[in-house]
C-alpha cells in the first residue's frame, strides 16, 4: 500500500515538473510585446540663419529744426503742419523792407562808381587824369561790390526756405511774431529712408560688416517687415554697456516709418542651407545627444548627433544623420532599439515657420 501512495505522489510530482518547465507550458509562454505606433520625420535641408536680435530706434535720413538767424517779425508763412515739402521752397519771409531798401542802395553806388570809371579810363589813358584817382574808383567799386553782397546776405537771411526734400512738422509760430536765433519755427525731416540704430554686444564684433542684411518690425505694423542693410558701424564700444552702435539703412518710401519709432531688429549674420529636425526628435544623455532612426524594415536603432544652432520647436544637425533618413519624433519613450515600429510620418510643415522666428547665436 506505502509502495502504491509513493508511486502515486512521484507520479504527481514528475507530472507538476513536466508542465512547469515544458516550453509550451502557459508559465513559459512570452506575452509578445505590441507593436508600437511612432511617427517619424524625414531628415531635410532648410534655409536657416544665424542673428541677432536688437532694440533699434529709427531716426530720418537727414532732420532739422527750422529757426531764424536773426531777430525779425514774421510777415509771411508759406507752409501747413505736415506739408512734403521740395528744397528750396520759400517756409517763412520775415520783415525785410530795410534790407530790400540797403541792397538797393548798394546796387546804385555800384553803377554809379561805374560808370565814373568807364569815364575816366580814356583820359588815364591820355594822361589827363592820374592813374591814382582810377585806383580810387576801383577801390571804391570793390568797397561798394562788397557792401552790396553784404546787404543781399541779410536780405536772404529774411526768407527761411527748405533745405531739403522732406516733410514738415507743426507749425510753432504765427504771422506777427516776433523770432529770434533758437525760437522753432517747425521741423523738417526727410524719412525716405530711415537710419536706424541699435546696440550688438562687443562678443559679435567679428561677423559684423558693411552690408550685411536686416529686418525689423515696428509695434505699430505688427504684421509688416522692413528690410534693410547696415550702413556703418560706431568706431567705439560703449565700455558701460560692453556693446557698439550699428547703424542700418531702411527704404521708407510710402512714409510709414517715423523718427524716434521703437523697432525690433534682426541682425542676420549669416544664412546657409543646413540639414535640420524637430527639437523632439532629440535625446539627451548628459552632455550628448542621440536620436532613434527607422530603417527599411521599420526597426529602431539608435545613433548619436552633434548639433548646431538650436531654437524652439527645431535643431540643426551637422553630423550623425544623413539627408532623407526617418527619425523617430513622436513615440520615443515606447520603443527602444531593436523594436519594430509601425511608422507614420509628420504633417508636411517647415520647422522654420513652426519656430516662428529664426536662430539666433
Amino acid at each position: 500500500m506505502k509502495k502504491i501512495i509513493i508511486m502515486i505522489i512521484l507520479v504527481s510530482v514528475a507530472w507538476f515538473a513536466y508542465q512547469e518547465f515544458s516550453p509550451n507550458s502557459p508559465s513559459q509562454i512570452k506575452k509578445a510585446r505590441p507593436i508600437a505606433n511612432v511617427v517619424v520625420a524625414k531628415a531635410a535641408m532648410e534655409q536657416v540663419r544665424d542673428e541677432v536680435e536688437a532694440l533699434g530706434t529709427s531716426k530720418a535720413y537727414e532732420s532739422i529744426t527750422v529757426t531764424p538767424k536773426v531777430t525779425e517779425v514774421v510777415t509771411q508763412i508759406n507752409f501747413n503742419d505736415g506739408d512734403s515739402v521740395e528744397k528750396g521752397r520759400l517756409l517763412v519771409r520775415l520783415q525785410d523792407r530795410e534790407q530790400v531798401a540797403r541792397v538797393t542802395v548798394a546796387r546804385v553806388r555800384v553803377s554809379d562808381h561805374m560808370r565814373e570809371l568807364e569815364r575816366i579810363r580814356s583820359l588815364v589813358t591820355s594822361q589827363t587824369i592820374a592813374e591814382l584817382e582810377r585806383d580810387r574808383l576801383q577801390t571804391l567799386i570793390d568797397t561798394t561790390k562788397a557792401e552790396l553782397v553784404q546787404a543781399q546776405s541779410a536780405l536772404k537771411d529774411r526768407t527761411i526756405t527748405a533745405p531739403f526734400k522732406g516733410r514738415l512738422g507743426l507749425r510753432q509760430i504765427s504771422v506777427g511774431s516776433l523770432v529770434s536765433p533758437g525760437t522753432v519755427i517747425t521741423t523738417l525731416d526727410d524719412i525716405s529712408i530711415i537710419k536706424l540704430d541699435f546696440s550688438v554686444p562687443e562678443r559679435f564684433l567679428q561677423s559684423l560688416a558693411i552690408g550685411k542684411n536686416v529686418e525689423a518690425t515696428a509695434v505699430a505694423f505688427p504684421d509688416e517687415l522692413f528690410t534693410g542693410q547696415v550702413v556703418s558701424i560706431d568706431s567705439r564700444v560703449n565700455p558701460t554697456t560692453r556693446a557698439v552702435t550699428v547703424r542700418a539703412e531702411i527704404g521708407n518710401a510710402k512714409h510709414r516709418l517715423l523718427p524716434g519709432m521703437l523697432m525690433k531688429v534682426k541682425l542676420i549674420k549669416e544664412s546657409r542651407q543646413a540639414l535640420i529636425l524637430p527639437e523632439s526628435a532629440i535625446i539627451p544623455i548628459q552632455d550628448r545627444h542621440f536620436v532613434y532612426l527607422v530603417n527599411d524594415e521599420n526597426v529602431v536603432f539608435k545613433r548619436e548627433v552633434e548639433l548646431g544652432l538650436r531654437k524652439r520647436g527645431w535643431v540643426e544637425v551637422l553630423t550623425g544623420v544623413e539627408l532623407g533618413e526617418q527619425v523617430v519624433i513622436r513615440g520615443i519613450l515606447k520603443v527602444r532599439p531593436g523594436d519594430k515600429v509601425k511608422v507614420q510620418f509628420s504633417e508636411k510643415f517647415s520647422f522654420l515657420k513652426e519656430a516662428k522666428v529664426g536662430p539666433t547665436a
